[in-house]
């Protein structure tokens, strides 16, 4: 297999030998995970450079909680929740920095603010200016799939063959991207693990990471605390350990950039499972 390269703030990173730790910090009131542990700004930037100091590769900040059933945010509130944050952490810590957003104005803003990749839940779907303004700024582009909306993503979700539709998603939206002048190089994509889905679609789609894979780009998996985690795992409902077993096996399977909470863990169980990776003949 060639390797899995991507353009990350100018520079080419090779996956292959070493994926990278995505720490996700929802500055946030309402996230499913941390309940809005880290929404003050110095809790934020605290918690991040923890993350960064733990193994994290990138710092992904939100300010819109796309939990199931989640409220949208107006541009300008949302905004107002990352941009100190992520003022606060560009150039203080080695990890890059990620905003996760649909909306391309505040992406814009993030990424003149000292963020370097945009992570969209929407796909580029969102907001008709994102692809655009990505390949205007060379930002890194994570193009995610998710079917409906956070508000009514979990309703009914429905798919003939989910690996299959995903995956002509993410050549969809890829040709649209490049289309729109975005580096080919630049872009990842993500599965959208939890977004308009249910247990067996996930696992479907996460048994079968070498099929959604599109022009040899990076594959970003998200699968941190989620709700099917504590579905599957058993009567201790444990979603830190399942993510962090999870982490291990998706490596091998395929993934590139593993999104998770708890970045000291993860960070070890999946630089372990490199060093045997790398020793097997």
């Amino acid at each position: 297999m060639p390797a899995v390269l991507w353009k990350v703030d100018g520079n080419v990173l090779d996956l292959t030998p070493r994926a990278l730790v995505m720490g996700v910090l929802n500055v946030t009131p309402d996230s499913f995970s941390d309940g809005g542990e880290f929404f003050a700004t110095r809790a934020a930037v605290k918690h991040g450079r923890e993350m960064a100091r733990s193994g994290a590769d990138i710092v992904d900040v939100g300010g819109e909680s796309t939990r199931p059933g989640a409220t949208p945010v107006s541009p300008d509130e949302e905004m107002e929740r990352v941009l100190p944050v992520i003022r606060e952490l560009a150039g203080s810590i080695p990890a890059q920095l990620s905003i996760d957003t649909s909306k391309a104005a505040v992406a814009r803003a993030a990424l003149e603010a000292g963020a370097s990749i945009i992570n969209d839940v929407s796909g580029g779907r969102g907001d008709s200016a994102m692809l655009p303004l990505a390949a205007e700024k060379g930002a890194a582009l994570i193009i995610m799939h998710m079917q409906g909306t956070p508000g009514t993503m979990q309703a009914h979700p429905t798919y003939g063959d989910v690996v299959a539709e995903v995956g002509d998603f993410f050549r969809q939206q890829f040709a649209q991207a490049v289309r729109c002048g975005v580096d080919p190089t630049c872009i990842a994509f993500d599965p959208g693990i939890g977004f308009g889905k249910t247990v067996a679609h996930n696992l479907d789609l996460l048994a079968n990471l070498p099929r959604l894979r599109v022009e040899n780009r990076p594959l970003v998996v998200g699968v941190s605390r989620k709700s099917f985690l504590g579905q599957i795992s058993g009567p201790s409902g444990d979603r830190a350990s399942a993510t962090v077993a999870l982490t291990s096996l998706l490596r091998v399977r395929g993934g590139d950039v593993l999104r998770v909470h708890d970045v000291a863990q993860n960070s070890a169980a999946l630089r372990t499972t490199e060093a045997l990776l790398a020793a097997t003949r």
